[in-house]
């Protein structure tokens, strides 16, 4: 299976932990690293804006992906969560298939 980097940030650690729990329970990912605060700025609706967020590293499959991002929509208190998902062109063999048996379902 294809293996992903998703990314998401969320307005604090709560969000971070449930959102994390959430995904690994279900076996939708492998690991979520949960990062430390960062300060975004960016436009939304015509005003640039400022906050501060954690930020969410998320192993998982491309197999997955469809609930994985159904999963952090229902979770996430943002209208329009950041949710990019990048393909794993490399990684070592034995990381990339404990990601795939941690979501086998």
């Amino acid at each position: 299976m294809d293996t992903l980097l998703i990314i998401t940030n969320c307005p604090d650690e709560e969000t971070a932990n449930a959102i994390a729990l959430a995904l690994v329970e279900a076996k939708l990912a492998a690991c979520v690293n949960i990062l430390p605060r960062v300060q975004s700025i960016f436009r939304w609706q015509g005003v640039v804006e400022s906050a501060a967020e954690i930020p969410l590293f998320i192993k998982a499959t491309s197999a997955n992906y469809p609930a994985l991002e159904a999963k952090i929509r229902q979770l996430h208190p943002y209208e329009v969560p950041e949710i990019i998902a990048l393909p794993v062109t490399h990684g070592l063999p034995a990381y990339l298939n404990w990601v795939t048996a941690e979501t086998i379902q």
